[in-house]
């Protein structure tokens, strides 16, 4: 008996039967791939000519995407000939597992549901939250992407978003700009607080209705403080921030009111 060839046939006809499965495993998971791309794609345009919300849209199709694929996971090892019966008993006690070791995670995930059930927020708003300023640019499964006001990437877990404080600065499509402005005790008050007002008035992106104020807010040291308040919509935050600052101070400086700046005062004693 010529044991040589008996281990040669036995291995071609293992290669033969697993490879086989292999080769479809391979093209079951191209095929699948593809499949699910484009459910995905179709989801999304009917989602689109629905009108739900993008926030929505994404989250869902995030979902839905991870959800496909472990389908496709299953699918491909049965088809290799592993037994999905075992194999789903196996993910599920290593569910279980997981699943005390990632508690967080789930928080997370669960942070992520009610983001989109109460919507206190949506794609395209800018907020504050967990100590960041930033535009929602993405609300995935367990976290939600915010653009810095210096294009930075902020990425908040949605667990520790949905539990804490936030502030939507484009809920109500306006904001306040709160700027203070001092003045020498020698200046004249009616006359600065309508200079103040000049300014507010000429400056294009300055709302009128809410209509901005210019009230005394403080007597400081060595100063009189106004309190600017003019409103904008939330685009323009920044643009009428920084226009109105340089704005004042080349109004002050033509009407000779004096902005005081800290003196430094030496005393020399003679020996």
């Amino acid at each position: 008996m010529d044991l040589e060839n008996i281990d040669t046939e036995k291995w071609i006809a293992l290669a033969a039967e697993y490879g086989i499965k292999i080769i479809g495993a391979i093209a079951i998971w191209i095929i699948g791939s593809w499949v699910i791309k484009k459910i995905l794609k179709a989801a999304e345009k009917v989602m689109s000519k629905g009108n739900y919300d993008i926030s929505l849209q994404k989250f869902l199709l995030n979902l839905s995407g991870w959800a496909l694929k472990i389908i496709l996971i299953i699918v491909v090892l049965g088809t290799v000939g592993v037994e999905t019966t075992s194999f789903a008993a196996i993910i599920a006690a290593a569910g279980l597992a997981v699943g005390l070791a990632l508690q967080g995670s789930l928080g997370n995930f669960a942070g992520g549901v009610l983001l989109m059930i109460f919507k206190p927020i949506k794609i395209g708003d800018l907020i504050e939250a967990q100590g960041e300023i930033g535009v929602v640019k993405e609300i995935e499964i367990f976290t939600t992407k915010l653009t810095g006001l210096s294009n930075r990437e902020i990425i908040i877990p949605n667990g520790s978003l949905s539990n804490g404080n936030i502030i939507n600065y484009s809920t109500e499509g306006t904001r306040r700009v709160d700027l203070t402005f001092g003045v020498g005790y020698d200046s004249d008050i009616k006359k600065t607080k309508q200079v103040l007002m000049d300014v507010l008035a000429s400056h294009p992106k300055v709302l009128q209705n809410p209509a901005p104020t210019v009230n005394v807010s403080e007597l400081a040291d060595s100063s009189i403080n106004f309190a600017v308040r003019p409103w904008c919509t939330t685009a323009d935050y920044w643009d009428v921030y920084f226009g109105i600052t340089e704005n004042v101070k080349e109004a002050l400086d033509a009407a000779g009111i004096e902005i005081p700046y800290p003196h430094q005062v030496e005393i020399h004693k003679e020996g």
